[in-house]
């Protein structure tokens, strides 16, 4: 009996939507002249209906009664046209919509009365001119209802015809409104209804569906067939979220989210912006509002240049720096396609910002000394922001002397061109991997440091100062993106060790600290950025994989989803990383930035050191290049298998090759 029903309901659910596709399909004439006509056999029929209330029974209109219709006609249509209700698009029809119905109605039944109640007509009662403009507002609203419920597919939920994903909105408030409002337009999923964390509002209705208790969630899921859950509560803090998201995570069911509180408030709101989670979501960590003041220093109305322009720090950089107002923004990158890339980006930004920011795209390798001090000579830059780096450790633990010479002697080139240049500031991305290096990359970077520390020391009129912060959220290679494309292809998800860790923070919250700790510069310091508590990876993985509506396939769940599958650390990854080097640091103005206390070596004696360095890399003599770092960064404490790899490479490429080959990098 049941099946029976939900195979009728199904038949005649398809038929109204077939129909309704073929209404949609109309020109907009077409569809206004069939509006009209409806709107003016209602009132022929809402004038029969008042005379038929009137007389206490059916009745045949007859003679002078026919003033009635033709009165009503002649009132509605006109004023129904002027009032816009057949400029309206049924299916999107809203309270506003509603609103002009209920004006054009009142105006109508002024007139209509004062004809056929105040004035009177021979043989027409005057309680008719009261009763069927009553009759019609009724009518018409309920057809503009009714035209709404079917042309917009809402009829498929309750015929249980509807295809789509059923989903509960996590948030009653304005932006749980606007969500359900979208959701409704567009038809694409079904909302079952609304789940709050206040008390007085559990039990109520919302636009018609109730809200339920944040408790008890598996049991309504169960009972509603719900598919997924969408979090509209983009003014939380990212704390709150954090509890949420932590609370759901252990239901079988997927979790998508809305924007942030400002693209609500700039009217983005949309089915379409409903979004995965992300790491930023999960991080539980409120980023600090920037410092106006330390944004603007080094920015607005200055000359700003930013190296490795079209990477990951490079480019966001660049937008941030965009939004300060500078006079100029020069993009120097190696890479055509990318420099292209974030050029052509940075052009549609500046004309929605309305910006007269000169924008330069600058094809250079900052290990090119003559280029470079073209460079800075011809544009003469106010602040210069070293993002140029090669960073990815398992390919530059293959190739070590390129990058050793792109890391280190790009940040020379690139420092002594903007002293001599007379540039004011200058800062140095760093990296946490800088920080008892087990790798060359790593190394390469304590390195690139050690270079600005001993130029600082010279006192030269330009400052120079490091930034050194861990793991970007979005950067080239970042494990959320893979985690969810390995989830999305069924899986394994991949990770490297158990037990690793790393430190996370969004792309544009780093450029900013970036930014503002570069302002805070007297010359030679090493900032370090407050990265909050590191995130093991294994964790996730598993929170990833659940937020999803998965399960893990482990020993405990062999009929779970998605397996997780470790599969040993790459060469020359550190299980943990660290942001310093000493026991201790310096609190600076800014909450979420520190300077460190770094040892350093004398310019005149770490010239000498790099020469010998630069040596090696001429020849392309990896084990003399890593005795020389090792010597540089006595902090630089590479594994065995690492030290076997790299000497192979010093004798042949062939043997190096093949075992690399053998450890996925």
């Amino acid at each position: 009996m049941f099946m029976g029903g939900r195979l009728f309901a199904g038949v005649w659910g398809w038929k109204f939507m077939r129909l309704a596709e073929m209404v949609i399909g109309l020109s907009r004439p077409t569809k206004r002249a069939m509006a009209l006509c409806v709107d003016a056999a209602l009132c022929v029929l809402t004038v029969w209906a008042a005379f038929a209330l009137r007389l206490d029974g059916p009745v045949v209109l007859q003679g002078v009664q026919h003033l009635a219709v033709v009165g009503s006609l002649l009132f509605a249509i006109p004023l129904f046209i002027v009032s816009g209700l057949y400029r309206a698009i049924f299916r999107y029809a809203g309270w506003p919509a509603m609103m002009a119905v209920v004006r054009a109605c009142a105006i109508y039944g002024l007139f209509y009365s004062a004809v056929f109640t105040s004035l009177g007509v021979t043989g027409i009662p005057r309680s008719v001119g009261v009763i069927q403009p009553i009759l019609l507002f009724l009518a018409v609203g309920m057809s503009r209802a009714a035209a709404r419920y079917w042309l917009d597919g809402s009829y498929r939920a309750a015929l249980g015809s509807f295809d789509g994903p059923r989903v509960l909105i996590y948030g009653a408030g304005a932006s749980g409104r606007q969500l359900e409002a979208a959701i409704a337009n567009a038809a694409e999923m079904h909302v079952t209804g609304f789940i709050d964390d206040d008390p007085s509002m559990v039990g109520n209705l919302l636009s018609g569906k109730k809200i339920y208790p944040s408790q008890g969630l598996l049991t309504t899921i169960e009972k509603l067939e719900v598919d997924q859950i969408l979090l509209a509560i983009p003014s939380a803090t990212r704390h709150r979220r954090a509890e949420i998201i932590e609370a759901l995570r252990p239901l079988p069911i997927l979790i998508r989210t809305l924007p942030g509180f400002m693209d609500l408030a700039q009217g983005k709101i949309a089915v379409a912006d409903l979004r995965e989670l992300d790491i930023e979501d999960l991080l539980g960590r409120d980023p600090v509002r920037p410092d106006a003041a330390l944004l603007a220093r080094n920015i607005t109305s200055k000359t700003v240049l930013v190296t490795g322009a079209g990477g990951s720090i490079g480019s966001e950089l660049c937008r941030q720096i965009l939004r300060g107002n500078p006079k100029r923004l020069l993009l120097v990158e190696a890479s055509e396609f990318a420099l292209y890339a974030i050029n052509e980006e940075l052009i549609r930004v500046a004309k929605e910002l309305e910006s007269t920011c000169i924008l330069l795209p600058l094809l250079a390798n900052v290990t090119e000394p003559v280029r470079m001090q073209q460079i800075m000579s011809a544009y003469c830059p106010d602040t210069v922001y070293h993002a140029a780096a090669y960073k990815h450790v398992p390919l530059v633990e293959h190739n070590p002397c390129a990058g050793v010479r792109n890391n280190v002697w790009g940040t020379m080139v690139a420092a002594q061109a903007a002293i001599k240049a007379g540039v004011a500031d200058f800062v140095l991305i760093s990296t946490d991997k800088a920080v008892r290096p087990t790798n060359i990359m790593g190394t390469s970077k304590r390195t690139a440091e050690l270079v600005l520390q001993g130029l600082a020391s010279e006192r030269p009129a330009t400052r120079l100062s490091m930034v050194r912060f861990g793991n970007v959220l979005g950067s080239s290679g970042s494990v959320v993106p893979l985690f969810r494309k390995q989830i999305r292809d069924g899986g394994p998800v991949t990770l490297t060790h158990e037990d690793i860790t790393r430190y996370f923070m969004t792309i544009p919250e780093a450029a900013q600290l970036v930014i503002q700790a570069g302002a805070m510069a007297l010359g030679g310091e090493v900032f370090v950025l407050d990265m909050g508590d590191p995130v093991r990876i294994m964790d996730l993985a598993r929170k990833m994989i659940a937020l999803s509506g998965l399960s893990v396939r482990d020993e405990g769940n062999p009929n779970g989803d998605i397996a997780i599958e470790v599969v040993g650390l790459r060469p020359a990854e550190k299980l943990y990383e660290e942001l310093l080097i000493g026991d201790s640091a310096d609190q600076t103005s800014h909450p979420r930035i520190m300077k460190a206390r770094e040892a350093m070596l004398p310019w005149l004696a770490l010239q000498e050191m790099l020469a010998a360095l630069d040596v090696s890399i001429e020849k392309n003599d990896v084990a003399q290049l890593r005795a020389q770092l090792m010597s540089l960064v006595p902090e630089f404490s590479p594994e065995a298998d690492v030290v076997d790899y790299v000497s192979m490479e010093t004798n042949a490429a062939g043997p190096a090759l093949r075992l690399v080959s053998a450890q996925s990098l």
